[in-house]
C-alpha cells in the first residue's frame, strides 16, 4: 500500500534537504532529542498530576453519584442521567469519556436518542481541562482562568445545543 510508504518518503526527503542546503543532520537531530527530553521532563509533573486526578474522580464514582442526585431533575427536563455522566467527564479525560460513551452505546444502542446524543456531545464537546493542564504548561502559562471559564462555557454550551439539535432530530 501507498500509506506504508509515506514515512519513509518524508524520511527521504528530509535527509536529501538537508544535505541539499547543507545541515549537519545528526547535530540537528540530537538538538531536537535534548529538547524533546526536557519538555518531557518539564511535563511530567503536569502529566503525573493529571493521571492521578482523572483515577481519583473516575474511581471514586464521584461524577456517578452526582448523577444520581440530580436524576430527579434530569427526568423532569427529559436528559438521560447516563450522559450528564458524559458531559461532566468529557472536559476532563478523553479517553474516560470514550469508555463511558461506549457503555452508553452498548447499553442503549448507537440508534437510541440516548445513544445519539451521547455521540453527538463526545463529538462537540472537547477536554478543555486536558488542554488547559498539559498545553499551557508546556509553554509556561499560568494564569489560565479565563481560558478555563470560556472553555468550560463553550463546552456547556456544546452540550445545551447538543440536546436541543438532537431533541429536533428525534422528534
Amino acid at each position: 500500500m501507498i500509506i506504508n510508504l509515506f514515512v519513509p518518503i518524508i524520511v527521504i526527503y528530509i535527509i536529501i534537504y538537508s544535505i541539499y542546503k547543507k545541515v549537519d543532520i545528526f547535530d540537528t537531530f540530537i538538538t531536537g532529542v535534548k529538547k524533546g527530553i526536557k519538555l518531557t521532563f518539564n511535563l511530567f509533573p503536569t502529566i503525573f498530576a493529571m493521571t492521578i486526578s482523572i483515577t481519583m474522580i473516575t474511581s471514586s464514582n464521584f461524577i456517578y453519584d452526582l448523577s444520581n442526585i440530580l436524576s430527579p431533575l434530569l427526568s423532569l427536563l427529559h436528559f438521560p442521567k447516563e450522559v450528564l455522566s458524559l458531559s461532566l467527564l468529557r472536559p476532563i479525560s478523553g479517553s474516560s469519556s470514550l469508555v463511558l460513551l461506549g457503555d452508553i452505546l452498548r447499553r442503549y444502542g448507537p440508534d437510541s436518542f440516548t445513544g445519539v446524543l451521547a455521540s453527538v456531545m463526545q463529538g462537540s464537546t472537547d477536554t478543555t481541562i486536558y488542554i488547559i493542564g498539559l498545553y499551557f504548561a508546556s509553554i509556561g502559562i499560568k494564569k489560565i482562568r479565563y481560558s478555563l471559564i470560556l472553555g468550560l462555557l463553550a463546552d456547556l454550551i456544546s452540550v445545551i445545543i447538543s440536546i436541543i439539535v438532537v431533541s429536533l432530530m428525534f422528534k
